[in-house]
């Protein structure tokens, strides 16, 4: 595929009405409703992913740019692995779900009757969230009454200040999902909202979030055409990745901020897991790493404003 496809995939000006919701979250919600619908033996079931996206945004991308694009693996694993995360964290009493920089996720609406039992929180910025709740309304859909928005830039706001200005009760058991957000961040950004969840909730509470090998994003980095296509193609989308963890200290940095490190797998590993007889055709690089981790600390829980 030329790189002028998957740069077009982010970039065409025709796909985004005035809104301007974040292009990647649009683009991953179509690559999950395209795996959903065409890949052999899919992973997951979302009938929504395409139909939250707006038509014009829907019309500029080609299925073989999505099938393609480096990132198409890693949206979809990561969407299954925190899921199955989800669902075991459940079953040991977690009763809150938290989703940072939910983008276009459509858990509550494909998944309705789980979600049910579940206070969910979709935390977003304000333009893509304003657009997710224009697409339900267009759709008609039953918004559930178990899924709260909160409208959030975090950058200027912290995360305890966002859920405060919710129903979020932070003495609950909670599972937080951080997925395709810590590479558009600085280090200091991520090193502060891993503290900022480890403090909203008690210990026993989980979080499932998605990072890429800081030395793939180094200059002169030895990384495969796809990746480096990528890179370039949310770069000119004004969403450049910032940083990455260090897979050889990520524990020691989740333990600083309260957490335990219970599975670290890379894009290889995860698909090695979820794809092992290549049914789907899944590849991932291992520069992309998929976190499972555990709230550790023993205080009670703060809202840190």
């Amino acid at each position: 595929m030329p790189a002028s496809d998957t740069a077009q995939l982010l970039t065409s000006e025709t796909a985004l009405n005035p809104l301007d919701a974040s292009r990647t979250a649009l683009a991953t919600s179509l690559m999950r409703a395209l795996h959903s619908r065409h890949d052999p033996a899919p992973l997951l079931d979302d009938d929504w992913g395409d139909r939250l996206v707006p038509e014009t945004f829907r019309a500029a991308v080609l299925a073989q740019a999505l099938r393609a694009n480096a990132a198409y693996a890693d949206v979809i694993i990561r969407t299954r692995y925190a899921e199955d995360a989800l669902q075991a964290a459940v079953a040991r009493g977690a009763v809150q779900y938290v989703v940072v920089g939910a983008g276009f996720d459509s858990f509550a609406y494909r998944r309705p009757a789980w979600a049910a039992d579940l206070a969910i929180y979709e935390i977003d910025h304000p333009a893509t969230q304003a657009m997710k709740r224009q697409r339900l309304a267009a759709c008609g859909a039953d918004v559930s009454a178990s899924v709260e928005f909160i409208a959030a830039d975090l950058s200027a706001e912290t995360l305890g200040s966002a859920l405060a200005r919710s129903s979020f009760q932070p003495g609950r058991l909670t599972f937080f999902s951080w997925l395709g957000v810590s590479m558009y961040l600085a280090r200091e950004a991520n090193l502060s909202a891993l503290e900022a969840m480890a403090s909203c909730a008690p210990a026993g509470s989980e979080l499932v979030f998605n990072y890429v090998d800081q030395a793939a994003l180094a200059p002169g980095a030895q990384v495969g055409e796809a990746f480096s296509k990528l890179k370039t193609a949310v770069s000119s989308a004004g969403e450049a990745f910032l940083s990455g963890f260090d897979p050889a200290m990520v524990g020691e940095q989740l333990e600083a901020a309260g957490l335990e490190l219970l599975e670290d797998l890379d894009g290889e590993q995860a698909v090695a897991r979820y794809d092992p007889s290549g049914a789907n055709g899944l590849r991932s690089a291992a520069a992309a790493h998929i976190v499972h981790a555990r709230v550790a600390s023993l205080t009670a829980p703060r809202m840190p404003y």
